[in-house]
């Protein structure tokens, strides 16, 4: 189920990247020519891992993927999009308030570029639950989420001490 010639972005924070984004980046590598990760740079926003922490790790739990590249970006979505001739915005959901939300961006995205497309994927149900914000929340309380994250997130967990 390739679609010939197509460039996708799948983009977000990943702070940390999970199990259920590695589920969507896998699935997604799978209809596209080419699928870009792509790391935000906003520096409003306080993270757990540092940029390059961040990129070290999507890095290492996709290498796998032979289509499947990192790259980091500032700015609106759609002019990197614009610039780099991706047309598919891949979005992942887990609940019906994400797609709610990733329904009203897809339709903002389409009104301010008619040439992008969004392609909406939900995880898998193993884990429809899992949301970086909450495997940060629940560190705090010396949880263990090594089946919610990669490998090596956990070990990049270990040396901040967190757990």
């Amino acid at each position: 189920m390739m679609s010939k010639g197509v460039k996708a972005i799948f983009a977000g924070t990943f702070d940390p990247i999970t199990n259920g984004h590695i589920d969507v980046i896998e699935r997604a590598a799978k209809m596209f020519d080419h699928l870009q990760v792509g790391l935000l740079i906003n520096p409003n926003k306080e993270t757990l891992f540092s940029m390059d922490e961040r990129m070290d790790l999507i890095k290492e739990s996709i290498k796998h993927l032979e289509n499947v590249s990192v790259i980091s970006f500032d700015g609106l979505l759609i002019e990197y999009c614009m610039k780099n001739d991706i047309s598919v915005l891949v979005r992942g959901v887990r609940t019906i308030a994400d797609m709610e939300y990733e329904l009203q961006m897809a339709h903002m995205n389409k009104e301010l570029n008619d040439k992008l497309e969004t392609v909406i994927l939900p995880t898998s149900k193993t884990y429809s639950f899992i949301s970086s914000s909450l495997i940060k929340e629940v560190l705090h309380f010396n949880a263990d989420v090594s089946n919610l994250v990669p490998r090596c997130v956990i070990e990049k967990l270990k040396g901040k001490e967190l757990i």
